[in-house]
């Protein structure tokens, strides 16, 4: 065994016993991170080449400064992002309601589908469905300017020319698209004021712009997403929307029928709890 493999055992007990959820994986990827290296590569790294900057990463990781700002970069679906101070961390969850807006595009009978992802935070969806669904064309829009530089940054790496930025509120954005987008999405900020997240990752570090929602349920974004969906989307599109777990009846009961929508769904995230809505505009 190497002198860094020694100090990364050393590191997942020091990360365990401060509570954070996947120790030994964190220690890997801050251990990458210093070393240049990939995590299944850690073994070629020599006793010589040891960089003493692994264990300030470990420090900050202790005191529960999220990974990727240690590291720069978070993982998403097929994507590797630039991310850090000001904007949101795409969460795993999120994933699964990326892949259903992913499969619903596959299963359109359009060419070229245009998406519009309102609220894109680090521009992980957005890109997510640009790389996944090759001739859509898709609109982030994202109003908060700490967020905006890190999606711009993320759309120029990896958005191949098909995702457009637009630094609008998500109340009222792309009037010129109206009736013509083929799906809406988004993960608005949506926690009730005054609740606390349980992770300090979250907490502490996370933007709260992003995190907490208006009105006195936190859903008054949610309902500005519905609002828009409906004046974006043509006749038989769709909308996907993320939402905190205990929220999904209330957010069910926002896509009414009344206002056109069909086909309204609770689905649920890979723990099998509430995460996301989803409904078809009018009749095709």
């Amino acid at each position: 065994m190497t002198f860094l493999l020694d100090e990364i055992a050393l590191a997942t007990a020091r990360l365990a016993e401060a509570g954070v959820p996947s120790p030994r994986t964190d220690a890997e990827e801050i251990a990458a991170f210093v070393h240049g290296v990939r995590r299944s590569e850690l073994h070629t790294v020599s006793d010589a080449e040891f960089d003493a900057l692994f264990w300030e990463g470990i420090a900050r990781r202790e005191a529960r400064e999220p990974l990727q700002h240690i590291t720069g970069r978070a993982y998403f679906r097929y994507l590797s992002l630039e991310v850090g101070p000001g904007v949101f961390i795409p969460r795993p969850e999120t994933e699964v309601v990326a892949g259903w807006a992913i499969e619903r595009l596959r299963e359109m009978d359009v060419a070229s589908p245009v998406v519009v992802d309102l609220g894109t935070g680090s521009g992980a969806i957005a890109l997510s469905i640009a790389q996944e669904i090759a001739l859509a064309t898709v609109h982030a829009v994202e109003v908060d300017p700490h967020a905006y530089h890190w999606a711009k940054r993320n759309i120029l790496e990896h958005g191949q020319g098909r995702v457009h930025l637009h630094p609008e509120d998500l109340a009222d954005a792309l009037p010129e698209l109206n009736g013509r987008v083929d799906l809406v999405i988004s993960n608005p900020p949506y926690i009730p004021p005054g609740a606390v997240p349980r992770d300090p990752e979250v907490r502490d570090y996370d933007p709260r712009r992003a995190l907490y929602g208006s009105g006195g349920d936190g859903l008054d974004e949610v309902r500005a997403v519905e609002r828009t969906a409906r004046r974006l989307l043509r006749p038989g599109g769709f909308v996907a929307v993320e939402h905190a777990d205990e929220q999904g009846t209330a957010v069910y009961l926002i896509f009414s029928e009344d206002n056109g929508w069909r086909d309204v769904r609770s689905r649920q995230d890979l723990t099998r709890r509430d995460r996301f809505v989803t409904a078809r505009f009018g009749q095709e």
